[in-house]
């Protein structure tokens, strides 16, 4: 089994990249299925056909879906969204609000991401691909299974045991909505599903997420940002995707500013994602819509390889705290010792060890904290971050 996640920024070909590299892997005879998680489909538009709730047929071992948000929400949350929603009513909130407000955020991409566990019982396909939505929602769900986790096995539990107790009393005064045991039933299926996901996600074997990105600032920021997060929550990035690089054949001036800024960007994105390797689509002479076209898409980017095997293994960076301050971890397994210098400002950190750089977005916890110390062995880079005034150091 293999789970192939696909993220980026809305625009930059995401869905693309993901239709193309699930036609590859039904054309080498893998059972392969691609699911979107975006409320706002654009999958079956790739293909140029119909895709729907349910899995349908694309070509031979290829199967799309599509799933209405509305209908996954029922299926999922919808017995503990009720009870939810009635609770809101009661507290003087309008009904449609509390409908609405019944519905975590985040919710709604992790109902979709949960038919991956339904596809890992039933083996009913040897490959899952999933187009992701945007970066900014995609991120809200890779938090949402942790929230949603610590929630119901601090609360569910004692709820139960507390509404076993007090419900007749509660009953007989007020007209409180009390959860019975098919919401508790309901909301321990959930639960269960949670950890499913969570130990498919984690799976570093099964799981592995690809970003897509063009050679743009805004874009490499919002990436830069997805992959630090990422390994914060343990999830393996195997493969960089650049898209739309302008080749060298384009000879008309009108496009020279453009390449050299491809060019200077690509050297950005060798910084920022460094040792994970990097794969180029470039940017063709049509829009790319049907199947014909996929495929021209997933003869540029994997060429004869396989688009289901694992590009990269090992986690790139790491945090974790020590007595009062945290150690950034980052594998720089093909760099040799050399000096080094840290310049940080802000949410950025530049690292330079000998001949090479490395420019990394920092996650919120340490944002406000200054890098103080560095040491490198065994192709591993240490940073230390204290709380203290920023600026530039050296190690």
């Amino acid at each position: 089994m293999r789970v192939i996640l696909y993220m980026g920024k809305g625009g930059v070909g995401k869905t693309t990249v993901a239709a193309a590299s699930a036609l590859r892997s039904a054309e080498l005879g893998y059972k392969t299925i691609i699911l979107s998680t975006d409320s706002a489909h654009s999958l079956a538009d790739s293909f140029d056909l119909t895709l729907g709730d349910e899995p349908r047929p694309i070509i031979a071992n290829l199967w799309g879906q599509e799933p209405k948000i509305l209908h996954t929400l029922e299926t999922r949350w919808g017995i503990i969204q009720e009870w939810m929603s009635a609770l809101l009513v009661w507290r003087g909130m309008k009904e449609v609000v509390a409908d609405e407000m019944a519905i975590l955020p985040g919710m709604e991409e992790l109902a979709n991401l949960l038919y991956i566990v339904d596809y890992c019982r039933s083996e009913q396909y040897e490959v899952i691909i999933v187009d992701c939505a945007p970066t900014g929602e995609t991120l809200r769900f890779l938090a949402f299974p942790e929230v949603l986790h610590w929630w119901m096995a601090k609360m569910f539990p004692i709820g139960r045991r507390a509404a076993s107790v007090v419900h007749p009393f509660v009953k007989a005064l007020t007209n409180i909505p009390m959860p019975d045991d098919e919401i508790f039933a309901s909301a321990q299926n959930l639960y269960s599903e949670l950890n499913e996901i969570r130990a498919i996600l984690g799976n570093q074997d099964v799981t592995t997420v690809r970003l897509v990105v063009n050679p743009e600032k805004m874009v490499i920021k919002e990436a830069q940002r997805t992959f630090t997060y990422l390994n914060l929550y343990g999830y393996l990035t195997d493969l960089i995707i650049c898209n739309r690089f302008i080749p060298d054949k384009v000879a008309d001036q009108y496009f020279n500013f453009w390449k050299e800024s491809q060019n200077k960007y690509y050297g950005v994105i060798e910084e920022c994602f460094a040792p994970i390797p990097i794969s180029t689509i470039p940017l063709l002479d049509r829009e790319v819509v049907g199947i014909p076209m996929l495929k021209v898409i997933a003869d540029a980017l994997y060429q004869e390889d396989d688009p289901t095997r694992l590009f990269f293994q090992g986690q790139v960076q790491d945090l974790h705290k020590e007595d009062t301050h945290y150690i950034l971890t980052l594998a720089l397994p093909l760099i040799e010792r050399g000096d080094i210098s840290l310049m940080q400002s802000g949410d950025e950190l530049i690292i330079r060890v000998g001949n090479y750089k490395r420019n990394i977005l920092l996650p919120h916890t340490l944002v406000g904290l200054t890098a103080t110390k560095a040491r490198f062995e065994e192709g591993k880079l240490r940073i230390r971050f204290d709380q203290q005034k920023g600026g530039e150091n050296h190690g």
